[in-house]
């Protein structure tokens, strides 16, 4: 909330000593559930049906995904989780309950319902390469008797929370109607709201406390493409003063971070990851990390620097994955001693 824990500050490197406050944090995500699917093999010949590759099957793995991601994400960092949004009654929402069992989250909120079946997103990797992705999905809106179940366990479980994440995949469990509800609750209460984005629900999101695009979507936000530092300053400048928000992080892959506010310097953090193999939810654990430490009492500027070393880490790892704690501190300290 305006106002809120992001006013605390932190200075230097002094917020590493912050991180064994995430331990401490409790953050509800609000979104589009999905399962990852990833069918893992090689390739050594094309089809003689078409001009494709066949992949040899080797394993297949399973994972949390969308909204589900962030909530690993948050675990993974030693804070609590608790998550809203659908699946169905089908063996892929049998999946993500047993997970989000496993990782301690709590689920009060996840409604289940018989005709719409859960996200599933399938990748199919040969040699360390993702060849293509299949998706299975309902991106029709939710019926309102299904939000209004959700909310009421939102309502139920708001009063433990610190912050709250919207992690809009665009599939349906968002909407205006939503927005609005949890805006004015997170007011209310006192609560850090922020959002990973979809450009094509830019109105939604006035009135954040800080809202996480990609270029891309800030681009298709802003209506023009970002392209060199002058459009990336335009661009900033404009979604904050349409959206209202306290805060806007662009993150731009391998150029890093950008943070915008109203009435301040924009503040660029370069990208840390030396290698980069999988940028797959990558915006997930962004998301994650900075509402998890601004709940945790970190500055916002804190917030990104944390926000930046956990995207470096997981980057630099194959298919969706998580930072922990020690690894910021680790690529941290790696960094301060070079």
């Amino acid at each position: 909330m305006i106002g809120g824990p992001m006013k605390k500050k932190s200075h230097g490197p002094a917020w590493l000593g912050a991180l064994d406050g995430f331990k401490k944090a409790r953050v509800l995500v609000v979104g589009d559930i999905m399962h990852d699917v990833f069918i893992w093999g090689k390739v050594r010949r094309i089809s003689p049906e078409a001009p494709v590759p066949v992949v040899e099957v080797s394993r297949e793995t399973t994972l949390l995904g969308g909204s589900a991601n962030v909530v690993n994400n948050i675990v993974a960092l030693g804070a609590k989780a608790a998550l809203a949004g659908v699946i169905g009654t089908d063996h892929a929402g049998d999946a993500v309950e047993k997970a989000l069992d496993l990782i301690r989250v709590d689920r009060s909120c996840v409604r289940r319902g018989t005709r719409r079946p859960t996200a599933v997103k399938t990748r199919i990797i040969a040699h360390n390469q993702q060849v293509v992705r299949v998706d299975r999905e309902d991106k029709r809106p939710l019926k309102p008797e299904t939000t209004e179940a959700m909310w009421l366990g939102i309502e139920r479980v708001m009063r433990r929370m610190d912050a709250v994440i919207v992690s809009d995949y665009a599939k349906g469990v968002v909407s205006a109607e939503l927005m609005d509800r949890l805006r004015a609750l997170c007011i209310k209460k006192g609560k850090v709201l922020a959002i990973d984005p979809k450009p094509e629900h830019k109105d939604w999101y006035h009135g954040a406390d800080v809202i996480t695009p990609n270029n891309k979507e800030a681009s298709e936000m802003a209506g023009f493409e970002i392209e060199t530092d002058a459009d990336l300053d335009r661009a900033g400048q404009l979604l904050l003063a349409e959206l209202e928000c306290r805060a806007l992080l662009i993150t731009r892959g391998e150029k890093g971070m950008s943070l915008f506010r109203p009435a301040k310097r924009p503040v660029h953090v370069p990208a840390r990851a030396r290698e980069v193999y999988d940028v797959t939810g990558a915006g997930d654990t962004v998301v994650a990390t900075l509402a998890v430490a601004l709940a945790a009492g970190l500055s916002i500027t804190d917030a990104v620097e944390a926000a930046n070393l956990a995207a470096s880490i997981v980057v630099a790892k194959l298919g969706t994955s998580v930072a922990t704690v020690e690894e910021i501190r680790g690529l941290a300290n790696n960094r301060r001693h070079k």
